[in-house]
C-alpha cells in the first residue's frame, strides 16, 4: 500500500514563497507519474502541475511562471515550489500519484496553503 504524506503547507503573506513536499512509501515511486492539485470549498479539485516519469512538467496556466515541480526518485519525494503567491493561491493542496503500469491512483491527505496579510 502507498501512502503520501505532504508537508510544508501554511499561512504566508501575497508575494511570498512556499515549498511543498510529499514522500511516498512503497517502491513504485520512480515508475509513477506524480502531481499537485489543490481544491477549495465548493469547488472541484483542479491540477496544479505534474512531472513524468521522464521529468516532462507540465503546468495550470494560472500558476505558469510562478510554480515548480520537481522529484527526487532517490527520496520517493516530489516538491511543489510556488513563488509570487497570491490569495487565490489558497487552497488545500494535495499530491497524487499515478502508477502506469498498475494504473492504480493515489491521493495525500492535503497541506493548508493560505496566502493572506
Amino acid at each position: 500500500q502507498v501512502q503520501l504524506v505532504e508537508s510544508g503547507g501554511a499561512l504566508v503573506q501575497p508575494g511570498g514563497s512556499l515549498r511543498l513536499s510529499c514522500a511516498a512509501s512503497g517502491s513504485i515511486f520512480s515508475s509513477s507519474t506524480v502531481g499537485w492539485y489543490r481544491q477549495t470549498p465548493g469547488k472541484e479539485r483542479e491540477l496544479v502541475a505534474h512531472i513524468t516519469t521522464a521529468y516532462t512538467t507540465g503546468y495550470a496556466d494560472f500558476v505558469k511562471g510562478r510554480f515548480t515541480i520537481a522529484r527526487d526518485n532517490a527520496k520517493n519525494t516530489v516538491y511543489l515550489e510556488m513563488n509570487s503567491l497570491k490569495p487565490e493561491d489558497t487552497a488545500v493542496y494535495y499530491c497524487n500519484l499515478y502508477h502506469i503500469y498498475s494504473r492504480s491512483n493515489y491521493w495525500g491527505q492535503g497541506t493548508q496553503v493560505t496566502v493572506s496579510s
